[in-house]
């Protein structure tokens, strides 16, 4: 096997060959027998499990270079198919360009702070799959890429050859198992895998809108939700009966509903989700008051959805890593201390933020300590010196400002087809009904709502308000790159006040969204 780094310093002399084999699979439908062989190599999923258990540990396959770029050429083609005839699920965010846990998350989140900005109650479902991506059936599989995607020929012939006579082998400390076939599951690592996966959990979203209930997919994780009167309790029915259909659905797709991870929160006002929760005791033989909070994509959810418990979580990590850089910070250079804050501290702050607007100043609060904390390490700045110059000096924006940074960037991502569908569906652009300077101004319609703690909290009505306040020019900025660079420096101007104009224009950070 050659190594990567000797291959790409080879690629010009080797260029015309590779395209003679990538072409040449293509066209015969046939993936060499070579780029079949997979070294697993066990990741352990979490720090905290045990490591002398096998469960413990996620098979990652990694495969030849060459594979792998057969296989992006593929990946390719077969998203633009997609694309083109409309074939992606809608609520379906794993794997896809412009989609990510965030904008799914987002979603959820929109819905379920209007449903409880009405007086409605929601109860969230999170299901959770038992080794997903080892038990699809590939003659299921190659079915649902004939008749659903459309898949004729040599393309279909090219899933066979890529889905048969596949062999993997273990390599743990420089110590290897036997070789053994693969007749089930897609590889873990590989480029293809993923997208594979997507299209295999294809026909459950039609399971669950036919019981008429709401839900978001990100890969093998399935978000359900409902949202109710609190005086509605035979709603929970259709809940439960579609959870029902799942595990019948997933059962007979070779795929297994982990009922120990499954888990049920119920959301909205206190006086109703309490009176909902005495009256449901289990939903399909899952607790429904098991717990108080659930993890949502990696973001706590609670039952006001506060977020303070993600917020407290997040700082508790945050100042970890602090304090383990602040052993070191002496034998660092500033550049490569700034990294280790980026890589450790803000980008952890930076993960979901957007579910953080409009939130109370007083949750926000621990946010801005770790990012002051943070600033004065970088800088060797003394606690009693006033912090705002110093977070000016490294031109970082404020907590508060950094969420309306990322709610604009996925408003403008999402204006310029750049999004989400299910993103752009909440957003409604403002047509006065007689001429007006304002029509060519860009404007969204901010939505009513009725509590500005709940409803105003949701991306639908903040998205809208927030890209009204901006200028025209920010607005009309014609790349990405330029945006976020006109929007950081008007946001940093609006933070920091007009001496913050007199200085050197700050520059986009990357560790900004």
């Amino acid at each position: 096997m050659i190594p990567t780094k000797l291959f790409k310093q080879t690629l010009p002399l080797t260029i015309d060959t590779i395209l003679t084999i990538i072409n040449t699979s293509l066209v015969t439908g046939y993936v060499p027998q070579s780029f079949k062989f997979a070294v697993i190599k066990p990741l352990l999923k979490k720090p905290t499990l045990d490591p002398d258990l096998l469960v413990s540990y996620r098979p990652i396959s990694n495969l030849p270079f060459l594979s792998k770029v057969l296989e992006r050429v593929v990946v390719k083609q077969l998203c633009q198919h997609l694309q083109d005839n409309s074939l992606f699920e809608h609520f379906q965010s794993g794997f896809r360009a412009h989609h990510s846990t965030e904008t799914a998350l987002v979603k959820v989140t929109n819905d379920l702070l209007l449903a409880a900005d009405d007086g409605l109650v929601s109860i969230l479902v999170l299901l959770d799959l038992s080794a997903a991506f080892d038990t699809i059936d590939h003659s299921i599989l190659l079915q649902r890429l004939e008749w659903d995607i459309g898949i004729r020929g040599a393309a279909l012939c090219w899933f066979k050859s890529y889905l048969s006579n596949r062999y993997q082998f273990v390599n743990v400390n420089q110590q290897s198992s036997t070789y053994s076939r693969v007749s089930c599951g897609v590889p873990q690592g590989s480029v293809l895998g993923p997208i594979l996966f997507t299209l295999y959990m294809l026909p459950l979203g039609n399971i669950i809108r036919k019981h008429g209930i709401k839900f978001h997919c990100y890969a093998d994780d399935t978000q359900l939700y409902l949202s109710i009167k609190p005086d509605q309790t035979r709603q929970v029915d259709k809940l439960s009966s579609c959870v029902r259909d799942i595990k019948t659905w997933m059962s007979a797709n070779y795929l297994l509903l982990n009922p120990e991870k499954t888990e049920v929160i119920i959301i909205g006002p206190k006086n109703a989700r309490d009176s909902l929760s005495d009256q449901i005791v289990t939903l399909d033989n899952v607790s429904v008051a098991s717990s108080t909070t659930v993890r949502n994509l990696g973001v706590l959810f609670d039952p006001d959805l506060s977020f303070k418990p993600h917020i407290n979580q997040a700082c508790r990590t945050a100042f970890f890593h602090l304090r383990n850089i602040a052993k070191i910070r002496n034998i660092l250079s500033k550049n490569d201390a700034e990294k280790l804050v980026h890589a450790f501290v803000t980008s952890r702050l930076d993960h979901c933020n957007s579910l953080l607007v409009a939130c109370p100043k007083s949750s926000l609060k621990s946010y801005q300590l770790v990012q002051n904390a943070a600033a004065r390490l970088l800088t060797g700045t003394n606690r009693r010196e006033h912090i705002t110059p110093v977070l000016q000096a490294l031109h970082w924006l404020p907590i508060e400002f950094r969420i309306r940074f990322k709610i604009l960037l996925l408003t403008y991502k999402t204006i310029n087809g750049m999004g989400p569908s299910y993103l752009r569906d909440a957003l409604v652009p403002y047509h006065p009904n007689r001429t007006l300077r304002s029509q060519n101004a860009g404007l969204l319609v901010v939505p009513r709502v009725c509590k500005s703690t709940v409803g105003a909290r949701a991306f639908s009505y903040q998205a809208p308000v927030l890209w009204n306040q901006l200028p025209v020019n920010i607005k009309e900025a014609d790349t990405v790159s330029t945006f976020k660079v006109r929007l950081k420096t008007f946001l940093f101007e609006k933070a920091y006040g007009q001496a913050s104009s007199n200085q050197t224009k700050p520059t986009v950070q990357s560790k900004l969204p």
